[in-house]
C-alpha cells in the first residue's frame, strides 16, 4: 500500500515539474491552467506550441495587462463586476480572464462573464467547456452584437466591455451596447474597417472637390487606410462626446498583427460639447455626414 502510495506521489510530483517547465518554456502567466490552455488548443496535449498560438496568447496576455488594473479598480467597489465579450469567438479572452483573475472570486461572489457570439457551436463548445472546468461565473449567448443591446438575457448594467477584433461595424455595436448600459470601462481592437471607407468613395466628387484634404483619400488604397484611420478617430470623439477618457495605443507589435489599435476608455463624466463639436465638424469635413448615426452623440 505504501509502495503504491509512493508511486503515486511520484507520478504528482513529476506532473507539477513538467508543468512548470510548461510554463516557463512558453512564458505561461503564474497562476494560469495549463489543462485550459490545452482545452483551448493552444497548447498540444503534450505541451508543445506553434506559432499562430504563441502569437494568440501573446495578444491575449498583453490585453490583459490593461484589463486586470481596471477588475482591481471596480473590486475596491463591488465583487459582482459583470464583464461582456463581444465577438468571443473560442472565447480565449473570456476562459484566460476567468481562470487568472474572476476564479479566485467565484465562491465569494457573483461576478460574471458573458461572452457574445454568432456561431452557435462555439456558443455550445464553450458552455460545455466552462462546465467541464467548473466556471459557474461564465455565460455564452448565441447573438449579434447589435441584438445584444436589447436582449433580456443580459443585465441593465454591465461593468467592462470588451471587443477583441470585432469586425467592421461590429465595434460600434459594441460601443453602442457599452454605452447603453453604462459601462465603466470599454476596452476595444477594431478590426475590419469597411464601411467608411466605401462612403468615402461615394463623396470624393462634388462633396469634397474644394477641400484640399480630400487629397488623403484620392487613391483607393489611401481611401482605404485613411478609411480605416477615421474611424477610430471617430470613435474616440464619439466617446469623449458621451463622458469618456480614452486612451489608444498599440495592442501588441505589428510582427503579430496588424490590426494593432487598442482603446480604452473609462467613463468620467467629463464635459462633452468639445468633442461632440469636433465629431461633427470632421463628419462634415470628411463629406461623412451621412454617418451622423453611426457615430451618435445622444444615448
Amino acid at each position: 500500500m505504501k509502495k503504491k502510495a509512493g508511486k503515486v506521489n511520484k507520478q504528482a510530483i513529476q506532473k507539477t515539474q513538467e508543468t512548470q517547465e510548461t510554463q516557463e518554456k512558453h512564458e505561461i502567466r503564474p497562476g494560469q491552467s495549463v489543462e485550459l490552455l490545452k482545452e483551448l488548443h493552444i497548447l498540444t496535449r503534450d505541451g508543445k506550441m506553434n506559432q499562430d498560438s504563441r502569437r494568440k496568447l501573446k495578444q491575449v496576455y498583453h490585453l490583459y495587462q490593461f484589463i486586470e488594473p481596471l477588475l482591481l479598480k471596480l473590486q475596491q467597489d463591488h465583487a459582482n463586476i459583470s464583464l461582456v465579450d463581444h465577438g468571443a469567438g473560442k472565447s480565449y479572452l473570456g476562459f484566460i480572464l476567468y481562470d487568472l483573475f474572476f476564479k479566485s472570486e467565484q465562491a465569494q461572489s457573483k461576478a460574471r462573464i458573458y461572452g457574445i457570439e454568432t456561431r452557435d457551436e462555439l456558443v455550445q463548445r464553450s458552455t460545455e467547456l466552462a462546465q467541464r472546468l467548473d466556471f459557474p461565473g461564465m455565460s455564452f449567448l448565441n447573438l449579434s452584437v447589435a441584438d445584444s443591446i436589447t436582449s433580456s438575457a443580459l443585465p441593465e448594467t454591465i461593468d467592462i466591455v470588451t471587443a477583441l477584433h470585432a469586425c467592421d461595424t461590429a465595434t460600434d455595436d459594441a460601443i453602442q451596447f457599452a454605452l447603453k448600459k453604462k459601462a465603466q470601462f470599454m476596452v476595444l481592437v477594431p478590426c475590419c474597417q469597411a464601411e467608411v471607407a466605401a462612403e468615402l468613395r461615394k463623396t470624393k466628387g462634388d462633396a469634397v472637390k474644394d477641400n484640399p484634404l480630400s487629397e488623403m483619400w484620392r487613391h483607393p488604397i489611401h481611401t482605404r487606410e485613411f478609411g480605416s484611420q477615421i474611424t477610430n478617430v471617430l470613435r474616440c470623439l464619439q466617446l469623449e462626446a458621451h463622458g469618456y477618457q480614452v486612451r489608444v495605443t498599440e495592442l501588441v507589435g505589428w510582427e503579430h498583427s496588424m490590426k494593432n489599435e487598442l482603446i480604452v476608455a473609462e467613463y468620467k463624466g467629463l464635459p462633452a460639447k468639445r468633442p461632440a463639436e469636433r465629431l461633427a465638424e470632421v463628419l462634415k469635413t470628411t463629406g461623412l455626414e451621412a454617418m451622423q448615426r453611426r457615430f451618435f452623440v445622444q444615448s
